[in-house]
C-alpha cells in the first residue's frame, strides 16, 4: 500500500518529544546551576549535578538497545512500534515536569531525586523515541518514502524544537510575573502537555499495519549485535553522530548563558536568539533536502560540519574580536548547517543503513538500530552534561558561580567535538 501524504504528516507530528528533549538540553542545567542574573539559586554543587545525570544516562544506555530489540520482536494488532509510543508519551511528560520540583536545602536528597527522575525520564524517552524512529523503515517501503518520512519528521522536529526555544522566555515572563521558579515550572508544564498530545496524534493517525507486513526479527540479541557490527559504515555513522551532538548539545545548553552573560541581554532576547537560529534552519530546509539528493548525505554532512567549526569559533571570539551586536546574527549563521546535520540527514542516513542490513541478513532489526542510535545520542548528552558544569565555572576557585571565561571555553569544547565528528563522517561510506 502506498504511503499517503496524511500518514506522513501524522507521523511527523509525533516527533513532539523533541520538546522535552530541548527542555532538558536548555533548562535543566540552567535551573540547577543558574547564572547570577537569572533570579534563581543553585540547587546543589556542580559535581553532584554531573554525577546524578551521569547515573541517569547509564540507566538510559541499558534501556535504549533493550527497547529497540523488544519492538523488533513484538507484534500486536496495532503494530510493532505504535504501542510503545502510546504507553510512554504521558509518563515522559510527567517526568519532565518532575525535574523542576526538586527538594532543596539538602544536597544529598536533591542528588538522589535528580538521579531517580533523570533515570525515569530517559527510560520513557527511549520507550517513545526508538520505536517512533523505527517507524520510518517499518512503513516506508521505498527510498523515496523513507526520505519523505525523514523530511516530515525533520520539519516537525524543527517546529517543535523552535517552539521549545522560542516560547519559554515569554511564557516565563507571563506566568512568573517576576517569580522565575514559578514561571519556569508553568512553562515546562505547558510544553510537556503539547509534547504528549503530539505523540497521540501519531498513535491514532498512523495505521501501522496498513503499511507494515508485520515481519519480526527472528535472531537473538547476540546475533543482532553481530549483524550491526559487521556493517562498518554503521559504526562510523554512530561515532560521527555522537561527537556532532556533543558539540550541538553544548551550543544549545549554553545559548542562555551567551545571551545573558556575554551579550548582556534579558530573557526575552533568548527568544530572539532562538528565532534567528531556527528561523534560518527553516529557510535552509528545502535547499538542504535538494542538495542531499544531488551530492549525497556524506558530502553534505561534511560541509555542514565545516561551517559549524567556523561559526562556533566565531562564538568564542564574540565580544573580543567580533562585536557583541553581531551575536544574534551569529546564531542565525549557526542555524544554516544545523538544518542538515541535526535534522534532515541523521534519520535519512540510518533508515538506509537499517534497510541495507535487512537486505543483507533478511532480518528486520530497525528498532534496535534506532535504539543503538538513541544510546549514542544519550551518550552525547551525558558527555556534554558531565563536562559543562565544570567548564562553566572555569577560573572560579571561590564558589560555584558561572564565569565568562567558562562560557567562552564551551565554544572551544564544541569546536573540538565538531572536528572529531568530521573525521568519522569522512570515514563513512555511502
Amino acid at each position: 500500500m502506498k504511503l499517503t501524504k496524511s500518514t506522513q504528516i501524522f507521523y511527523g507530528l509525533g516527533v513532539s518529544y523533541a520538546i522535552v528533549d530541548q527542555i532538558f538540553a536548555q533548562w535543566i542545567l540552567y535551573f540547577y546551576l543558574p547564572p547570577e542574573s537569572s533570579g534563581l539559586k543553585p540547587i546543589m554543587a556542580p559535581a553532584l549535578i554531573s554525577i546524578a545525570l551521569a547515573i541517569s544516562r547509564i540507566v538510559d544506555m541499558i534501556t535504549d538497545p533493550t527497547i529497540g530489540y523488544l519492538s523488533d520482536k513484538v507484534h500486536t494488532r496495532w503494530g510493532r512500534r505504535i504501542p510503545f509510543i502510546a504507553v510512554g508519551s504521558i509518563p515522559l511528560g510527567l517526568t519532565t515536569i518532575a525535574f523542576f520540583y526538586p527538594p532543596v536545602g539538602n544536597d544529598s536528597l536533591s542528588f538522589i531525586y535528580l538521579a531517580i527522575v533523570g533515570s525515569l525520564f530517559f527510560t520513557f524517552y527511549t520507550i517513545v523515541g526508538a520505536p517512533y524512529n523505527a517507524l520510518i523503515p517499518e512503513i516506508g517501503k521505498t527510498m523515496e518514502e523513507r526520505l519523505n518520512l525523514s523530511t516530515w519528521q525533520s520539519v516537525f522536529r524543527l517546529l517543535y524544537t523552535a517552539i521549545a526555544m522560542i516560547l519559554p522566555g515569554k511564557l516565563i515572563e507571563i506566568i512568573g510575573k517576576g517569580d522565575a521558579v514559578f514561571g519556569i515550572r508553568g512553562m515546562v508544564i505547558i510544553l510537556s502537555i503539547i509534547s504528549a498530545v503530539g505523540g497521540y496524534i501519531t498513535v491514532f493517525g498512523v495505521k501501522e499495519n496498513n503499511y507494515s507486513n508485520g515481519e519480526i526479527s527472528k535472531i537473538s540479541f547476540k546475533e543482532t549485535v553481530k549483524s550491526m557490527l559487521e556493517y562498518k559504515s554503521f559504526i562510523y555513522y554512530l561515532l560521527g553522530l555522537l561527537f556532532f551532538f556533543v558539540g550541538f548539545n553544548t551550543l544549545r545548553a549554553t545559548m542562555n548563558y551567551y545571551v545573558e552573560d556575554i551579550m548582556g541581554y534579558g530573557k526575552s532576547q533568548i527568544t530572539i536568539a532562538s528565532v534567528f537560529l531556527f528561523g534560518m534552519s527553516a529557510l535552509c530546509f528545502y535547499p538542504t533536502n535538494k542538495l542531499a539528493k544531488k551530492i549525497g548525505y556524506r558530502k553534505l554532512m561534511l560541509l555542514c560540519l565545516s561551517a559549524l567549526i567556523v561559526f562556533t569559533t566565531m562564538l568564542f571570539l564574540l565580544g573580543k574580536v567580533i562585536p557583541i551586536s553581531f551575536g544574534l546574527k551569529l546564531f542565525g549563521l549557526i542555524g544554516i548547517p544545523v538544518a542538515g546535520a541535526a535534522f534532515i540527514l541523521p534519520p535519512a542516513m540510518l533508515s538506509e543503513i537499517s534497510n541495507k542490513i535487512y537486505e543483507k541478513t533478511g532480518n528486520k532489526i530497525d528498532g534496535i538500530c534506532f535504539g543503538v542510535q538513541g544510546f549514542f545520542l544519550k551518550l552525547a548528552f551525558m558527555l556534554s552534561i558531565l563536562v559543562l558544569p565544570f567548564i562553566l565555572v572555569w577560573g572560579n576557585n571561590i564558589d560555584n558561580s558561572v564565569t565568562k571565561d567558562g562560557i567562552y571555553m564551551t565554544a572551544i569544547f564544541g569546536v573540538v567535538s565538531f572536528i572529531i565528528s568530521y573525521f568519522f563522517y569522512y570515514k563513512y561510506q555511502e
